[in-house]
């Protein structure tokens, strides 16, 4: 039998069983006791909070056993154009068989906040169209980015991110059922890492039990791993020119991480080397001008934060060419 990565094997099936957003299930529990009665919902919060999970264990308390059969789920950041919503969407919503027990079908929308504008204006027409046979979950991480009219016909919650203590109780249920080694110091530096994102945490907590237990040694060994997933990330955010998501997560690589400046530098020149969509002429002159100022002595955050807003041209520019 194949093992199910931890994240999954230990999601939460039922209201009951989420922590953390007490104020959120027991609104949403009010629903269960006249499921015909649920409005459209928005699920609005930072990555890990729970979101997608409370929407599953909703779908299945309402829909029950055969709840798969009735709900949809779309991730809106890979399929966010308007001919998704056109088709695929309302094709799900147009029937339902309430004889069979089914109130209606729940479509689940998961990073509705990168659907384009247009997308979301056809979901608006939709949602109005299918009220008698749908209800849409909406997840988006920003809700600003969801048009008012979409945000007008749902109750909207907002979700905290998850506090210490909760991400640190949970990740020692896993360690006990898993009877993993575990040491309270190497679960706060995974909190620390994770930032508050449960699903983020309990995929570090599976890479350092990997090596053997959970201690500080082995949650430092994993660290090099995540540092090229954001070197990576940082590059793209600034290629694509969104200067400030690729500033936040340089932020994070020198104050969380404690990676020296100059490593970074390298992790970067490294990662970018040798992409076919970039004059590599040019990105070899630029991160040698940025190496010499480093060595030189110039404000290390400053140049880096320099660097990524120069690459951001540089991404303009390949995109013209």
């Amino acid at each position: 039998m194949r093992e199910l990565m931890w994240v999954e094997k230990y999601r939460p099936q039922r209201l009951d069983e989420v922590e953390n957003q007490e104020e959120i299930v027991e609104r949403l529990k009010g629903f269960l006791k006249k499921p015909e009665d649920m409005p459209h919902l928005l699920f609005a919060g930072p990555p890990g909070t729970g979101k997608t999970t409370i929407a599953f264990c909703l779908a299945r308390e309402i829909l029950g056993e055969n709840w798969r059969n009735y709900t949809l789920e779309l991730n809106a950041s890979d399929t966010r154009g308007i001919d998704t919503v056109r088709t695929t969407i309302k094709n799900f919503t147009r029937f339902v068989d309430k004889s069979a027990g089914i109130p209606y079908r729940i479509i689940i929308l998961d990073e509705a906040d990168e659907m384009t504008a247009d997308a979301q204006t056809a979901l608006r027409r939709i949602m109005e169209e299918s009220s008698a046979n749908a209800r849409f979950i909406i997840i988006a991480n920003v809700s600003s980015n969801i048009i008012e009219p979409i945000q007008s016909r749902c109750a909207i919650f907002r979700f905290k991110r998850l506090s210490e203590d909760a991400v640190i109780k949970r990740l020692q249920f896993i360690c006990n059922n898993e009877k993993v080694k575990c040491a309270v110091d190497a679960l706060k530096m995974i909190y620390n890492l994770s930032e508050g994102d449960m699903r983020k945490a309990i995929n570090y907590l599976q890479q350092a039990a990997a090596l053997g237990e959970v201690n500080v040694e082995n949650v430092k060994a994993i660290m090099t791993v995540t540092r090229e997933s954001d070197i990576n990330q940082m590059i793209d955010a600034a290629l694509s020119g969104d200067f400030k998501k690729a500033r936040e997560i340089l932020y994070r690589l020198i104050v969380v991480y404690g990676l020296p400046e100059s490593d970074i530098l390298k992790m970067m020149f490294s990662a970018i080397s040798g992409r076919k969509d970039l004059n590599q002429a040019q990105v070899a002159k630029l991160f040698a001008e940025y190496d010499y100022r480093l060595i030189q002595g110039a404000h290390p955050d400053i140049q880096l934060s320099a660097l990524l807003a120069e690459l951001g041209s540089l991404g303009q520019a390949s995109q013209k060419a």
